[in-house]
């Protein structure tokens, strides 16, 4: 029988410490629930609807073909059998299969854990890349935990990384690394901080150690390992005080001008940078998540819907600067909760906020492209009862990146349609909360597409287009999206074009007064979370309709409520908490997690999304005490991984750390990015 650690007592949502949820959402899961709609969800539409399977005969969706032929995609398939998302028990899950697993994921998996440490497989080892507060600009002063400052800092790589992209550059051996700042957490960085009287120079730090940075690095030939290159002349900070550009449908709506900016054009800062994405036109993509937690005294529905404080913060910004100040500029807030595009390749570029991508806690937007080349956004809105979209560019991507295509292609997330999605259930009545799989053996269903908004069109009855790009949640709510378990990461596979949906858990599902479970969400009080696949008709990323299927029920594999694509149990890894995904070369899903409930610390995680091993799930890692794991890239050679937030538990304090990571007792917890590599220099996994 498996073994894993006994569970945790925690009151917070999955395995977080109390001072995580202060810091990092603002304690987001002790508030009321913002979404209070009574908009319907799929437990309750399916008698009013087609059945996916009747639905799935008259429009055909990606399948998978079988072990012979690994990921393949079948276009135009005639029958309900071929259109469905192929189902799981059949030949290819008749037991482990033969050889050490997929390619890709050919490592002994890594046990769980509690070591404070980021611990690999046998035959693989890592190196810290890149720290909180190394200086990457030209002037900017080695780190001194002692000495901070906000000049100091607007120079330094910023605190608390998390999406990270890498991309190719022209220099032999270098690449460019892109990571998010999400949030500070001030009691971790400053000797006697006091929550409740933060000095204007800890404020100003904590305004520069949020946002984004940009970094070469440098691969050393015989590893996968990474040093940075600092002073680099594409290096770049961009902070809580940078300019950033509104761009798209609603820039200059009234709803977004401020006493600051009369334009509504023109922003400072972009915050609480989540996950991201990387586009085909070499920009990259930052969510802005849970922006609502910097902004004070919030009255308004739409603040409250927005999950704006009614009183005040806790980092106590409002102070300092009056736009944090609700009650003193009710359109600021407005300003943030958008999609971010930065071109890392261009030093000097404003980022852009796209308005066009709606406004909601982003968690995510990686884009695909459509048959004609129009890109195709996916997103998440990472809250208990909210909802997943997609975003359909009418443009199409120019190639080449000569001045004028690159012009051009910074263009195409500005005009397009905005969509949420809605799910139905093919076996309602068996649905009961406890997780227990349907009779047809699983949970899955079909789903549509609803159009909120094209340009300046509302598609929402008793909304303006603007309202609809400034108030996406509501346009969600008036239509009857479907409620989901937290939709975060939201992935496309370049394989085979499926979409891969981490839902990280809702321990509010089934309570007294809200929605309960339907066969998206198949769990009350759901603590692990689960990941869906999606398939669009045609393998059409613009199309209206999909089939969808849930790919991984998390959790202890020996619990009956968990389920593993129909693997075998006995050959999985336990995972708890699913929050960033990614793919590697071979098609494998790799999932990132946040809050473990199985006693482990957070860690990475490979799976098999086709063949006779679909379903197997292995952990790659584990990271330190106290930490998450974010933003995974999956190379040839080498894994890179943001560990973020090492350290952050219940009563630590820099006098008192709960964690010696990364550079041992007596030295400041900071967190850092981690590449991993094999001692031999081969690929991973394989």
């Amino acid at each position: 029988m498996r073994r894993i650690l006994p569970l945790l007592s925690s009151n917070h949502a999955g395995g977080r410490s109390a001072l995580t949820c202060r810091y990092r959402c603002g304690d987001a899961c002790f508030h009321e629930v913002p979404n209070t709609s009574g908009n319907e969800y799929a437990g309750d539409i399916i008698a009013g609807t087609l059945s996916r399977r009747s639905m799935m005969r008259t429009a055909a969706v990606v399948t998978v073909a079988s072990a012979a032929g690994g990921a393949a995609l079948t276009q135009h398939a005639p029958s309900a059998q071929a259109a469905a998302v192929p189902a799981a028990g059949d030949a290819r899950h008749g037991g482990h299969g033969g050889g050490k697993g997929a390619r890709g994921l050919r490592f002994t998996p890594v046990a769980p854990n509690t070591a404070d440490a980021v611990t690999v497989p046998e035959g693989y080892t890592r190196n810290v890349v890149i720290r909180w507060g190394e200086p990457i600009l030209r002037g900017a002063p080695a780190f001194d935990a002692d000495r901070q400052s906000a000049e100091a800092q607007a120079g330094q790589f910023g605190y608390n990384n998390d999406f990270l992209s890498l991309l190719p550059l022209r220099e032999h051996g270098r690449q460019v690394l892109v990571a998010n700042h999400e949030y500070t957490d001030e009691q971790l960085m400053f000797k006697g901080y006091d929550a409740a009287d933060p000095t204007r120079e800890q404020v100003e730090i904590g305004w520069a150690a949020h946002g984004l940075s940009v970094v070469v690095v440098q691969e050393e030939r015989r590893s996968g390992k990474l040093t940075p290159v600092g002073r680099h002349w594409l290096n770049r900070r961009l902070t809580a005080t940078s300019e950033f550009r509104l761009t798209g449908p609603a820039a200059g709506s009234d709803l977004l001008k401020t006493s600051a900016d009369p334009s509504g054009t023109k922003v400072l800062g972009t915050l609480n940078n989540c996950a991201g994405g990387t586009t085909p036109w070499g920009t990259t993509l930052h969510g802005e998540e849970n922006f609502n937690q910097y902004f004070a005294n919030g009255s308004s529905a739409t603040d409250k819907r927005y999950g704006l404080s009614a009183g005040a913060t806790e980092r106590k910004w409002e102070r300092f600067d009056r736009r944090f100040d609700a009650a003193l500029e009710p359109n600021e807030s407005h300003r943030f909760g958008w999609v971010v595009e930065l071109d890392p390749y261009d030093p000097d570029s404003t980022p852009r906020k796209r308005t066009a991508l709606g406004r909601f806690k982003h968690e995510a937007a990686q884009p695909r492209l459509t048959r004609d080349g129009r890109p195709v956004v996916y997103m998440g809105d990472d809250e208990r009862f909210d909802y997943f979209y997609k975003f359909v560019s009418s443009r199409r991507m120019k190639k080449g990146d000569g001045r004028a295509a690159r012009e051009h292609n910074l263009t195409l997330l500005d005009e397009g349609t905005l969509y949420v999605a809605k799910l139905t259930g093919d076996s309602p009545q068996d649905i009961d909360g406890s997780g227990r799989l349907p009779n047809d053996g699983e949970f899955d269903g079909s789903g549509v597409w609803i159009p909120l908004a094209t340009g300046d069109v509302s598609h929402v009855p008793g909304m303006t287009a603007e309202e609809v790009y400034v108030f996406t949640r509501l346009a969600g709510d008036r239509v009857g999206a479907t409620k989901m378990d937290r939709p975060e990461d939201v992935e496309p596979s370049p394989r085979t074009g499926r979409v891969y949906v981490a839902l990280t858990n809702n321990t509010d599902r089934g309570k007294a007064g809200k929605p309960g479970a339907d066969e998206a969400n198949p769990r009350n009080l759901n603590k692990h979370g689960q990941i869906l696949e999606l398939a669009e008709h045609w393998d059409d990323p613009s199309s209206d309709g999909f089939a969808w299927r849930l790919f991984l029920v998390a959790g202890d594999p020996e619990d009956p409520a968990t389920y593993f694509a129909g693997y075998p149990k006995d050959g999985v890894s336990p995972i708890s908490c699913p929050d960033n995904v990614a793919f590697d070369p071979y098609g494998n899903l790799w999932i990132s997690t946040d809050g473990s409930q199985l006693g482990s610390h957070d860690g990475l995680f490979g799976v098999a999304t086709a063949g006779e091993r679909r379903g197997e799930l292995k952990q790659f890692l584990t990271v330190p005490k106290g930490a998450e794991t974010c933003g995974p890239i999956i190379q040839d050679r080498r894994v890179v991984v943001a560990v973020q937030h090492p350290g952050e538990v219940d009563g630590a304090t820099v006098e008192k750390p709960a964690s010696a990571w990364p550079d041992g007792p007596g030295r400041l917890v900071r967190p850092s990015v981690v590449a991993v590599y094999r001692k031999d220099g081969r690929d991973i996994g394989v």
